[in-house]
């Protein structure tokens, strides 16, 4: 399994390039406009097209996530081929973000656009410009943005946990770990679910167990919206291809209490001989 970054954040991509371990970049609009407010307050004037274009750089050879923010067929490829056209060239790594479905409607009173972002994917894998299909909250999704010639399909873990609890009715941070078993219905003996999913964890096991009954797709599943590292595990055992984390999650990665306690009783326990040995001073029996 891969991991990606998902921050548009030019300091927190550069320092978790650095570690060696990082293989993607994801940004939505959302996180590139919290990403410019921040600089803009650091006095930082950022000029958004320079931007884009360092990060790309930093993570060349790796692919990079710039999602469209129309909603209609024409529009949407429109913008993804200038996207493309800007931005490709600097690195050669830009995927193309496009919603499964990008529907404003919640119902029939406007005219619906449901497969809109399906027929944008087909056209624009007809022109060789990659696409990460975003906003999946089912497998069927998945399965039809695959079909349409997705290079990446993205379900939403944390904002399907989200989803169940608000369904449930329970109280709950972001943050919070939510079980990829599923929980109970007050009352009921059967666990609350969407359509079928139980968790956002079950959600990326069926999107991958679906996509790999046909060998010929060749999406990946890449697990978004990860809340915690544990939802991190859960989703490498459910089979996904890629895993995008925000910073904080990543550096949350690394961290162990017992891994700094046994630090520190290593670092105490060095004898000075042993110091030596280690820095590569040779122990030896001066003759007089």
């Amino acid at each position: 399994m891969r991991f990606f970054i998902d921050s548009a954040k030019l300091s927190e991509i550069e320092e978790a390039y650095s570690w060696g371990i990082i293989e993607g970049v994801t940004t939505n609009p959302s996180l590139i406009k919290k990403a410019v407010e921040y600089e803009n307050k650091r006095g930082n004037n950022v000029f958004l097209e320079n931007y884009i274009k360092k990060i790309l750089k930093v993570a060349k050879g790796t692919p990079v996530s710039l999602e469209v923010t129309s909603t209609d067929y024409e529009s949407m490829v429109s913008e993804a081929k200038n996207l493309f056209k800007k931005f490709n060239s600097v690195a050669k790594n830009v995927y193309i973000k496009i919603p499964v479905n990008p529907s404003l409607c919640d119902d029939d009173s406007c005219k619906r656009k449901d497969f809109d972002g399906i027929k944008a994917i087909r056209e624009l894998s007809k022109l060789k410009i990659p696409v990460n299909c975003t906003l999946i909250f089912s497998p069927e999704q998945a399965l039809m943005a695959a079909k349409a010639g997705a290079k990446l399909v993205s379900p939403f873990v944390g904002r399907e946990d989200d989803f169940l609890r608000e369904k449930a009715h329970i109280k709950f941070n972001k943050n919070d770990y939510f079980s990829a078993l599923g929980i109970k219905d007050k009352g009921k003996d059967k666990k609350i679910n969407d359509e079928g999913i139980i968790s956002g964890v079950d959600l990326v096991k069926k999107c991958v167990d679906l996509l790999r009954a046909d060998k010929k797709i060749k999406t990946e599943v890449l697990a978004a919206s990860i809340r915690n590292k544990q939802q991190l595990r859960e989703v490498a055992i459910a089979g996904a291809d890629i895993v995008t984390l925000p910073f904080e999650v990543l550096k949350e990665i690394i961290v162990h209490h017992k891994t700094s306690e046994g630090m520190k009783n290593f670092v105490g326990d060095v004898v000075e001989e042993y110091s030596k040995l280690r820095r590569g001073i040779e122990n030896r029996v001066v003759k007089k």
